[in-house]
């Protein structure tokens, strides 16, 4: 028997070669895009036209300048609002109470303060001025100075249309012969005169509630179309007062955000 082995006993583990790696397993450093220093956007021009204008002022000097016109802008926009929007209006005599109250000690007056309206300016525009709306309006100057020591701006009741006959008879109204319901009458405001006055064409007739204190177109005459103002529709002051006159009351205060020319219920009527 041969006692030589069959074969040549396999090296130690560790003297095993390395694997030759094969082409696809070598491993390449990942390529980065080179380092780029931002660019600098270019600068956008201003559409504001004041910043046009100072964009060369130091800084201070630039939002001083934004201030004025911003101050004045707003102002600008609040005086447009009053001349041909709504224009607010303080109650100085007791010739509308006690739809409107004045405040006291003045003579008839009935509240501690007086309350404070707001008239819509434009309302005119769309429609005319209808019979019992509270209006304001610039009076025939000469002929209130004369008969009641007072002219400018006042506030009343509009009684007669243009072309027709107002007439008095013991404290009540008749138009064109037909008697005035006037709910917003108190029997203690009204007075006993009588009398007639023709409303001539493009011209109203105007009278206050509280009729004994009151001096309208009874004494100085009928007012022009152009000489009206505005309705006014709401008083907002004191704010137990809050209330519309010519708003219908379900739309509330929603109202507010719609001063539109609505058609309002009527107050009053000929019959």
């Amino acid at each position: 028997m041969n006692d030589e082995p069959q074969g040549t006993p396999p090296p130690p583990p560790e003297d095993y070669p390395e694997p030759t790696p094969r082409p696809e397993e070598y491993r390449t450093p990942p390529s980065y895009p080179p380092v780029l220093k931002p660019m600098s956007e270019p600068r956008k021009r201003s559409r504001n036209p004041i910043d046009r204008l100072t964009h060369r002022l130091p800084r201070p000097w630039r939002i001083a300048i934004d201030w004025i016109v911003t101050i004045a802008g707003a102002i600008a926009i609040v005086l447009a609002i009053k001349q041909w929007i709504v224009n607010p209006y303080r109650i100085p005599s007791s010739s509308m109470e006690p739809t409107l109250h004045c405040a006291r000690p003045g003579p008839g007056c009935e509240a501690r303060l007086s309350d404070r309206v707001l008239a819509n300016r434009f309302i005119y525009h769309f429609r005319s001025p209808q019979r019992g709306e509270i209006i304001v309006f610039n009076t025939p100057k000469q002929a209130a100075q004369a008969a009641c020591n007072a002219s400018g701006t006042f506030v009343k009741r509009l009684i007669g249309l243009p072309g027709e006959t107002v007439s008095e008879r013991n404290g009540q109204l008749f138009i064109d012969g037909k008697h005035l319901n006037e709910p917003y009458i108190k029997p203690q405001r009204r007075d006993h005169q009588s009398g007639t006055w023709p409303v001539p064409k493009g011209k109203y007739f105007f009278m206050g509630d509280n009729r004994q204190e009151s001096c309208d177109s009874r004494r100085w005459g009928s007012v022009p179309r152009k000489n009206i103002i505005g309705e006014v529709f709401m008083t907002y002051w004191p704010p137990n007062r809050i209330s519309f006159h010519t708003i219908a009351p379900e739309i509330g205060w929603f109202s507010l955000v719609f001063l539109v020319p609505l058609r309002r219920r009527k107050r009053s009527g000929v019959r």
